[in-house]
């Protein structure tokens, strides 16, 4: 498996560097006369990105519409099992669409409840261009986290085949889920290459999330001190010792907090301390070169889960370049290494330093 994975990523450094170095005289004019792409497939992207970062990002921002987005590509390639299939039962797509194709039904699934809104926030913008439903889920959420500082330049491509029914539910794991419930979800969807390993490098996306429907009564909380910022503060803060809850916890799904206004999912806090797990998720610690690196390569085989690659075309050119990762990996205000709860007893816990002034608090994502 490792020589597997280390061959698929020397294979994607090799995508994204062939795709910057393309010679510009394979390059064509785009219909808008201001833009050249590698592929003519990938011009209708132009106008969309413009428009999307216009009118959804706020100009750009890591806003809360960018987080729904990043997170929506999630929920709909998951939703796909060749186990189902095996079976003889309809495994769902995968990044088909079918989340926005079927908004009925699959946002009523309880893993997807709060999608809507996000879906018909996207709507207009996927009515008022041309390309389909599932490259646009997949072209949103990797524009909107390249948004926030420290996010990799994410994959995009177009070719992909729309939903023709909606997915079945029970297909996207659930905060409450244990470990081994939410590992072999990844596995079956993925055909076995998402191991427990991987999983640790998809949860990466948690840096910039927060939650809406854990605790309804705290909306927009986030799950580390710096959600608009695609960095390694998560991997600290998930370990620190939890005192608290955003709101009327507990309720399913979460576990207590390090910090005022902070959610923390029960998945991530046993996935932190899980044995097979807790190393590789303190690696992340203090390391922004695998936040970027690894969270680049795992969102390219999830935004392409249920698709044949050989029938897509690459426009990961469209996504801007991030902005460096702003900040530095570090103790929240009032707390230090005697707060961590370690669970990785290969290597020690990372020397941090400690935020200045009074016990960190932390706002709720909002517009």
């Amino acid at each position: 498996m490792v020589s597997k994975l280390l061959a698929s990523f020397v294979s994607l450094v090799a995508l994204f560097q062939g795709a910057s170095a393309a010679p510009s005289d394979t390059r064509v004019l785009c219909p808008d006369g201001r833009n050249f792409a590698s592929n003519a497939a990938c011009c209708a992207l132009f106008p969309l990105r413009d428009d999307l970062q216009k009118n959804l990002f706020d100009g750009g921002r890591c806003n809360e519409e960018a987080h729904e987005s990043l997170r929506l590509t999630f929920h709909d390639a998951i939703a796909i099992s060749p186990a189902l299939e095996a079976q003889g039962k309809f495994g769902g797509g995968g990044a088909d669409g079918s989340i926005a194709i079927f908004s009925h039904i699959e946002t009523n699934f309880h893993p997807n409840i709060g999608l809507d809104d996000i879906v018909e926030k996207q709507r207009p913008f996927l009515q008022r261009h041309n390309v389909g439903v599932a490259d646009f889920i997949q072209f949103a959420g990797a524009l909107g986290a390249s948004n926030c500082p420290g996010a990799p330049q994410l994959a995009a491509f177009v070719g992909r085949k729309d939903a023709t029914r909606p997915a079945p539910d029970g297909l996207v794991p659930e905060p409450f889920h244990t470990p081994d419930q939410i590992f072999d979800r990844l596995a079956d969807a993925s055909n076995g290459e998402f191991d427990p390993i991987l999983t640790v490098w998809l949860l990466t996306a948690h840096t910039v999330a927060a939650a809406d429907d854990v605790d309804p009564t705290v909306p927009g909380s986030p799950f580390d001190s710096t959600p608009g910022v695609f960095d390694s503060q998560f991997f600290v803060e998930t370990q620190l010792r939890g005192t608290l809850f955003p709101g009327d916890g507990p309720n399913k799904g979460e576990v207590l907090s390090p910090l005022r206004g902070e959610m923390r999912l029960q998945s991530d806090f046993a996935i932190a301390r899980d044995s097979r797990t807790a190393c590789e998720w303190q690696s992340f610690v203090n390391n922004q070169t695998k936040v970027h690196d690894m969270f680049q390569f795992v969102f390219h085989d999830l935004s392409i889960l249920g698709q044949n690659i050989d029938d897509l075309v690459d426009c990961t050119e469209v996504i801007p370049v991030p902005k460096p990762v702003i900040g530095r990996t570090h103790f929240p205000a009032g707390m230090s290494a005697r707060d961590i709860e370690q669970a990785c007893q290969e290597t020690p816990f990372p020397t941090l330093p400690t935020d200045a002034g009074p016990k960190t608090a932390v706002p709720p994502v909002r517009d």
